[in-house]
């Protein structure tokens, strides 16, 4: 099996949307954004057939977006400087509050630098859109580590809101949503470096997601070696009605599953 290089990402057929969102990296205005992200990015699996629930192919596609090169080199290694002295007071885990993630150090964090501000009130900007006050304070930092993963699961809605925008850095992985209920509906999403996904409503809550590792980790049938990974999460707060102890809604899809 060939095996994916950064140079084959940037070289790839997404490249001159990638140099147009580029120039959008330094500007804050919500209006200059990019709409849509790039459906390069996001493949349908061959299991699912075309004719097969194509009001839910449709809805999975509009609710998970990726958006190449969100930020710069500069910006990526600036977001890094800052939480990477935190991150090595830290150690990998390998076992979580709920089986999900192994191989993994994770804070949260609220104040950043000015320029670290900046780039994230531009993810808000167009994640949120006009609900950025519904976002919540802090910003999860998840650093995964080259031999970790992320299981099948669906998120809780008793710790965030409808809508999450993560920044990757450090290095390319990919994301793999399977139909919680048909197994066969399944897509997986090219979270290249330095960009940003968003999720959403189905994707969020009809779908499991799950960050590959090892042999898994392939794109289009090409191997695609997964380094250290951090992804700064930016969540809407959760429904008051959601936030309550008792809320069960999210979790492993399968807690037996083998390990991606």
């Amino acid at each position: 099996m060939r095996l994916l290089t950064f140079s084959f990402l940037k070289s790839c057929k997404y490249k001159k949307f990638c140099s147009v969102s580029r120039s959008i990296s330094t500007v804050l205005q919500p209006e200059v954004l990019p709409a849509v992200g790039d459906p390069n990015l996001v493949e349908v699996s061959p299991s699912w057939k075309e004719s097969e629930e194509p009001a839910l192919r449709s809805a999975v596609l509009r609710d998970m977006q990726v958006y190449p090169d969100f930020i710069s080199e500069r910006e990526e290694a600036a977001l890094l400087t800052e939480v990477e002295p935190v991150l090595r007071r830290m150690r990998y885990e390998f076992d979580h509050w709920d089986n999900a993630i192994h191989g993994f150090r994770e804070t949260e964090r609220r104040q950043w630098s000015p320029e670290n501000s900046v780039v994230l009130a531009r993810v808000r900007a167009l994640a949120l859109g006009g609900a950025q006050a519904q976002a919540l304070p802090h910003v999860h930092v998840l650093d995964l580590a080259a031999a970790g993963h992320i299981k099948p699961h669906i998120d809780a809605v008793r710790f965030c809101g409808d809508v999450i925008a993560g920044l990757c850095l450090a290095s390319s992985a990919v994301m793999q949503l399977v139909h919680n209920d048909k197994k066969h509906l399944e897509l997986n999403a090219l979270l290249a470096r330095r960009a940003l996904y968003i999720m959403k409503g189905v994707a969020r809550y009809e779908f499991t997601h799950a960050v590959l590792g090892g042999e898994h980790s392939t794109w289009r049938g090409a191997r695609l070696p997964r380094l250290r990974r951090v992804a700064l999460i930016c969540r809407t707060a959760p429904r008051p009605q959601d936030a309550q102890p008792g809320v069960q809604r999210g979790a492993l899809a399968d807690p037996d599953a083998p390990a991606p």
